[in-house]
C-alpha cells in the first residue's frame, strides 16, 4: 500500500474522532481518569490500523535457491515505535489507576472533608416560621409542575419536565422545573428554545407559576449545537475540564441558567473537589466560569451531593485507616440526605450512624454547598428513616407515606418535620417527630395541629421544653370560638387584659372549655409560636374551680 492510501485511511480516522468529539463532548483532559482513557484509546486505533496497513504491504519472494524471503515498508519501524508507545501508555494508565485507590493514601480520602466544627445545633440552626415549612418535596413539585403543564393545551405535547431543583429566589424557596423539548421534532419546532420553565413555591402547594418570558434554548434533550453538554465542551472552555452537577437556577431577576459544577482530582484519578462552576445562559448560550470565592451571590450551589456525601463516607470508613477490622470509631452518613436552607445559605444535612446501625444516629452534620464548610452535632437521636417509619406508624390505619424528612429547630431542639401523603402523592398530614426520642410524634391535617399534638405528646412524655419556657396567664375572657380542624376541635380565646394576643387551645386540654363562657376568670398555660399565636399547653377555668373550692 503506498504512502498515499496510508495517509488517506489515518486521515479518514482523525475525521472519525474528531465527529466523535463533537457528537459526544467527553473531557480530553488526561489528567482525568476518563480523559486519559480516550487518549488512549485514540491512539490505540492510529497504532493498529498502521500495523495492518504494513501488513498489507509484506511482499513474499523466492530467491534463486527457491527460499522464501519477506520484504516489508520502511514505516514498520515506526509501527514498532507506536506499539512500544502504546504498551507505555496503557501501562502508566492502569498503573494511576491503582495507585488511586485508598490503599496508597488512605489519608487523602480521609481527609478531604476537612474537620468539621463541633458546634451546638440551637446555635448555628435558626428556627423557622411555620408558614415557611417546605412542605413540597422534590416529587410532588414535579407532580404539581405537569399539573401546571396539562392546564395549558398543546403545552404538554411540546414539552417534558426537566430535573427540578430546590433554590431560594428573592429569599423565597422554590422549586425550578426547566420545561424541555420532547423529542427531536418538536426541538426542530422551536428552535429558539421551549416554553420556559415552572416554579412551585416549596411551602405553598396552589403557588404553581409557569413563566414563559424566557426560553431554554440550551438543554440536555437539545440537539445538534444546542446540546447543553456540547455546547459547553465545543465553545464554552469546557473541553479540557472536568464537568459535573448540571443544576438549572434563576438569578433574581428570573433569568434561567444552568450552573455546572467545575472540578479537579485531588489525588491522581480520584478524590475530584469542586473549585468553581460554569454559568451557562440558558437562552442565550453566554457561558462564564468563576472559581468558588467569585461565584455571583444567587447561585445557591457549587458542591454536588455525591461529592459532599462521599468525602463523609470516607471520613468515616479510613477514620483509622484502611485495615481497621474491629470498625472501630467508624461511621457513616444515614439513608438519605436533604438539601436545606438555613438563613440565605444552602446546606446538605444527613445524620451519622455507627458501622452495622440503621436506626440510631451518633451525630449529624451540616455541610455549606458553596464552602464545604462543615458543622457536626455530636447528639445521638433518631435516623430519618427511623423517624419516617415512626410518623408512618402513627396513621397506619390511613396507609399515608412520609416524606424524606428535613430537621428543624423547634423549641431549641433538633425535630424533624415531614409530610404525610397518599398513594395519589397528595398531602393528607404533617408530622413532627423528636430527634432524641422518635416515639414522640405529633400528626394533623394541618401544620399547627400538628405542631400542637407533638408539643403535648412531648410534655406528656415527660419531655423537658428547652430554648423557650412555658408562660401562663390569667384573666377574663373577652372572647371565645371553636373551629374544627380535622378530627379535633380547636378553641380561640382573647383575654380582656391581653387584647392583643391569641390563644389556641386544643379541645382536648381540658373538658371545661365546651362550657366556656366571655366573662369567665380562666389561667392558660402557653407557648408563644414562630408566628406569634400563643399555642395553650394548659387550660383552667377558675370560674369552676372556685365554685368546687366553695362545695357549690
Amino acid at each position: 500500500m503506498n504512502k498515499k492510501k496510508q495517509l488517506l485511511l489515518n486521515l479518514a480516522l482523525t475525521v472519525f474522532f474528531v465527529a466523535a468529539v463533537i457528537v459526544r463532548g467527553p473531557n480530553l483532559n488526561p489528567l482525568y481518569s476518563d480523559g486519559a482513557f480516550s487518549w488512549c484509546f485514540a491512539i490505540s486505533c492510529y497504532v493498529v490500523l498502521n500495523f495492518f496497513i504494513c501488513l498489507g504491504s509484506l511482499r513474499i519472494t523466492t530467491n534463486e535457491y527457491n527460499r522464501m524471503q519477506f520484504s516489508i515498508d520502511s514505516s514498520v519501524k515506526s509501527v514498532k515505535k507506536g506499539f512500544v508507545l502504546l504498551a507505555i501508555l496503557w501501562v502508566a494508565y492502569f498503573a494511576v489507576t491503582m495507585l488511586s485507590i485508598p490503599l496508597f493514601n488512605y489519608k487523602a480520602y480521609r481527609d478531604q472533608l476537612g474537620t468539621p466544627q463541633v458546634s451546638e445545633f440551637n446555635e448555628t440552626v435558626q428556627p423557622l416560621a411555620l408558614n415557611q415549612l417546605p412542605i413540597v418535596d422534590k416529587d410532588l413539585a414535579r407532580e404539581l409542575a405537569d399539573k401546571k403543564v396539562g392546564e395549558n393545551p398543546g403545552l404538554g405535547s411540546q414539552v417534558v419536565l426537566g430535573t427540578p431543583v430546590i433554590q431560594k429566589v428573592n429569599d423565597k424557596l422554590v422549586w425550578v422545573v426547566p420545561l424541555e423539548h420532547s423529542g427531536f421534532f418538536k426541538w426542530l419546532k422551536n428552535m429558539d428554545g421551549s416554553a420556559g420553565y415552572i416554579v412551585v413555591a416549596a411551602n405553598d402547594v396552589s403557588d404553581v407559576t409557569l413563566v414563559t418570558d424566557h426560553k431554554i434554548k440550551y438543554q440536555a434533550n437539545a440537539y445538534i449545537l444546542d446540546d447543553l453538554n456540547r455546547h459547553v465542551r465545543l465553545f464554552g472552555g469546557g473541553l479540557f475540564m472536568g464537568l459535573t452537577d448540571y443544576s438549572f437556577e434563576l438569578d433574581d431577576d428570573g433569568v434561567p441558567y444552568w450552573v455546572l459544577t467545575t472540578y479537579k482530582n485531588r489525588w491522581l484519578f480520584n478524590l475530584p473537589e469542586a473549585d468553581g462552576v460554569l454559568i451557562v445562559n440558558a437562552t442565550t448560550g453566554e457561558t462564564n466560569r468563576y472559581t468558588i470565592d467569585a461565584i455571583p451571590e444567587w447561585v445557591d450551589r457549587v458542591q454536588p451531593e455525591s461529592f459532599v456525601m462521599q468525602q463523609i463516607n470516607n471520613q468515616g470508613q479510613y477514620v483509622h485507616g484502611i485495615f481497621n477490622f474491629s470498625n472501630q470509631d467508624k461511621f457513616r452518613p444515614s439513608r438519605g440526605d436533604i438539601i436545606i436552607y438555613n438563613g440565605a445559605r444552602c446546606y446538605l444535612f444527613t445524620g451519622l450512624t455507627s458501622v452495622g446501625s440503621d436506626e440510631s444516629a451518633i451525630g449529624f452534620i451540616l455541610v455549606d454547598m458553596v464552602t464545604k464548610e462543615s458543622f457536626l452535632y455530636q447528639m445521638s437521636g433518631a435516623t430519618e428513616v427511623a423517624a419516617q417509619s415512626s410518623a408512618e406508624g402513627k396513621v397506619q390505619q390511613f396507609g399515608y407515606r412520609a416524606s424524606f424528612p428535613m430537621i428543624i429547630n423547634l423549641d431549641g431542639q433538633p425535630t424533624y418535620f415531614m409530610t404525610l401523603k397518599d398513594n395519589a402523592g397528595l398531602i393528607k398530614q404533617y408530622a413532627f417527630v423528636s430527634v432524641a426520642n422518635y416515639t414522640n410524634v405529633g400528626t394533623g391535617e394541618t401544620i399547627d395541629s400538628a405542631l400542637r399534638d407533638f408539643r403535648q405528646m412531648r410534655g406528656s412524655s415527660g419531655g423537658i421544653l428547652t430554648g423557650q419556657t412555658a408562660k401562663s396567664v390569667k384573666g377574663t375572657v373577652l372572647r371565645i370560638a371553636s373551629e374544627s380542624l380535622g378530627d379535633g376541635v380547636t378553641y380561640k380565646i382573647i383575654l380582656e387584659e391581653k387584647p392583643n394576643l391569641l390563644f389556641t387551645v386544643s379541645y382536648d386540654l381540658s373538658n371545661e372549655l365546651a362550657v366556656t363562657q366571655p366573662g369567665d376568670r380562666v389561667s392558660i398555660d402557653y407557648m408563644t409560636s414562630d408566628t406569634g399565636i400563643c399555642i395553650a399547653t394548659g387550660f383552667d377555668n377558675l370560674a369552676f374551680t372556685q365554685k368546687a373550692e366553695d362545695g357549690e
